[in-house]
């Protein structure tokens, strides 16, 4: 098998002209870099599953500082603050860098199922799911430099597997371990599929969880917003005072709440003719706007 500094290096050239093919296309340049540095990894993912430290070690290591960066425009989606934002990019370095080192460590073996086409396109799902840019243009762009990486890591592998040896080609025993669709152990592919599934579920619903998770915390406090869902009069006008014969407060701004917010006047029932309004509703809301005015 190929090792891994020609791993490294051929997925890091593949990246570099992955990003000037992007470059050349119009994205924007470090849109590109960003793309081409992932194929680069994308080379390495593969052997998370080695014996060896080095490309655990180094693997790891890239993943768990580069996938918070990643995901900072998620957490922006979400609504998180720049505190909160710090405390998740540092809770998704921990995550990684110890428990999903500890759990590869436990659980896989060499040449295993991470050197397959199912987790190939795992890998190609989760670098979708991390960039998380509101472009799919960039988004289909950066996954695909993972694809490549990862794609390059498992073709040099087969290509290792083949020596020439007395006057002939010869086949080593690794040849056809690396480019397969399952391995020998039964509960390994159907881990690898399970996760596959898992990835593909997740991206089929992304719009649907983004839309109702979105801004969780609002950041800013848009007082105007505030005040136009209550329906109450601007800053700079004061409330209308009751002619004689015309429209009281309550049919001039009228406020009726619901599980779901303010409901609008034009869905409210209107008041039978000759009723008093019940004045408590508004008398709220003017308390409202008066708190947040001072």
């Amino acid at each position: 098998m190929a090792g891994f500094k020609t791993h490294i290096t051929t997925s890091c050239t593949l990246g570099v002209g992955y990003a000037c093919v992007g470059a050349y296309n119009g994205l924007p340049i470090e849109a590109g870099l960003v793309a081409g540095g992932l194929c680069g990894i994308g080379g390495m993912l593969p052997d998370i599953d080695s014996d060896s430290g080095v490309p655990v070690r180094e693997t790891i290591g890239l993943a768990s500082a580069v996938t918070p960066m990643l995901l900072v425009d998620r957490f922006e989606h979400l609504g998180l603050n720049y505190e909160q934002i710090v405390l998740a990019a540092a809770a998704t370095y921990l995550f990684i860098r110890f428990g999903v080192a500890g759990l590869l460590k436990r659980y896989t073996v060499h040449r295993g199922m991470f050197h397959s086409i199912p987790a190939l396109l795992i890998f190609t799902g989760l670098a979708f799911l991390i960039c998380g840019s509101q472009n799919l243009q960039l988004r289909y762009f950066k996954a695909g430099g993972v694809f490549i990486g990862v794609l390059s890591h498992l073709v040099l592998d087969e290509i290792w597997a083949v020596e020439w040896q007395g006057g002939r080609w010869r086949f080593k025993s690794s040849f056809g371990t690396a480019l397969k669709l399952w391995g020998d152990d039964p509960w390994g592919n159907l881990s690898c599929y399970a996760k596959l599934a898992g990835v593909a579920m997740l991206i089929l619903s992304e719009p649907s969880i983004m839309q109702r998770y979105g801004q969780l915390t609002p950041i800013v406090l848009n007082t105007d917003a505030i005040r136009q869902r209550l329906y109450l009069p601007p800053e700079s006008q004061p409330a209308p005072m009751i002619a004689q014969g015309g429209p009281t407060p309550q049919q001039q701004w009228p406020v009726q709440f619901s599980p779901y917010g303010p409901t609008p006047p034009a869905a409210q029932p209107q008041a039978p003719p000759g009723s008093q309004p019940d004045r408590t509703i508004y008398d709220t809301a003017r308390r409202i706007g008066k708190w947040l005015k001072h």
